[in-house]
């Protein structure tokens, strides 16, 4: 079933390439990345990226929503360099480890270390796994039936993980309220319109019942439809429940903007998500998304473009990481190549 959805998601996507939403010309581009950073050193990084994750999702197209996800979990923390994927340790927990990354997909690190070695197969160590991250979330979205677009590129990885206080302060929870988040947003330089249309890549991937059980417990949050509410009891009937939902129920592997449609009938899914629909500053730019389907694709990719650039390493800063969840000091292999180099250049002198 996965696998046939999955084909047909990819046919259809294949048809309508042609609407490739172009934002060049109406954004700022930070120093050290461009539109064409790896023509020479790395022509072929897109292709053999969008390859593999053509086979991944013809298996399973849930794994790009979390793909999408890590992309976002990284770049609001400390930047789109990624910190989010480095694993840490039982002294020195990482990102990962922190309450709002541990329901991360483990299968999407994977996935990126999976794509760092074909990259590296095909060009060598040029690519960095943040720029390997943020070309795997733009491919989830498209090969989702979402817009095509380019992404710039030129991120380096950063040698660092934030701590746990660090992330719990950057990533917005589901239960914040939309004045919140957009306040919070506006602090790293994104708007509203932004906000609503980042939201929107709710529209793929799933939901731990954590995450909303305060709209249903002790009593129901009166913005909820009485039905999606009913429906949601049954999904998680206790609090504490462990069980998953979709997180838009009219086309859930399907990236359009349907996730608007629900908001406006009350079926989204966290506070965050419906309280875009109560919030004044929000509603109408909600309301417009449920209505023109392009608009919002041409908002969402604005603001990923806007996202994907934030506090991003470049030129000489950072590193270009041998192993997406290990820094190059730490990784044990890249430092046995390191010393066989050692030892063959003692041997010509």
């Amino acid at each position: 079933m996965a696998s046939r959805f999955g084909s047909f998601v990819l046919i259809s996507c294949l048809a309508i390439a042609a609407s490739h939403v172009q934002v060049s010309s109406s954004v700022h581009i930070v120093k050290g990345l461009s539109w064409s950073y790896y023509e020479k050193s790395c022509p072929s990084v897109e292709s053999v990226i969008r390859k593999h994750l053509k086979k991944v999702f013809e298996e399973d197209i849930g794994q790009a929503a979390g793909l999408l996800r890590v992309h976002f979990h990284d770049c609001f923390v400390k930047g789109c360099d990624g910190s989010v994927l480095l694993v840490g340790t039982a002294s020195e927990p990482s990102e990962q480890d922190a309450p709002p990354n541990q329901s991360l997909r483990r299968t999407a690190f994977k996935i990126i270390n999976d794509l760092r070695e074909l990259v590296d197969k095909k060009c060598g160590r040029v690519v960095s796994c943040a720029d390997i991250a943020a070309i795997a979330a733009r491919d989830s979205v498209f090969l989702s039936g979402g817009p095509e677009y380019d992404v710039p590129l030129g991120r380096r990885d950063s040698l660092t993980f934030a701590s746990e206080s660090v992330v719990l302060e950057n990533l917005p929870a589901p239960t914040e309220n939309a004045s919140e988040i957009v306040a919070a947003l506006a602090k790293k330089h994104l708007d509203a319109t932004d906000v609503v249309a980042l939201s929107g890549g709710h529209t793929i991937g799933l939901a731990h019942c954590a995450a909303f059980e305060n709209r249903l417990y002790p009593t129901q949050d009166p913005t909820m439809e009485k039905t999606f509410a009913h429906d949601l009891k049954g999904v998680c009937p206790t609090t504490n429940s462990t069980n998953t939902t979709v997180l838009d129920i009219r086309s859930p592997n399907r990236f359009d903007n349907k996730y608007f449609v629900n908001l406006v009938n009350r079926q989204g899914l966290f506070t965050s998500d419906q309280d875009l629909y109560e919030y004044p500053t929000t509603r109408d730019i909600v309301s417009s998304f449920a209505e023109d389907q392009e608009l919002f694709f041409e908002k969402f990719v604005l603001a990923m473009t806007k996202m994907g650039q934030l506090s991003v390493l470049t030129g000489t800063k950072g590193e270009i990481r041998a192993n997406c969840s290990v820094t190059n000091s730490e990784n044990p292999d890249l430092a046995s190549v390191v010393e066989e180099d050692l030892e063959s250049y003692a041997e010509l002198k």
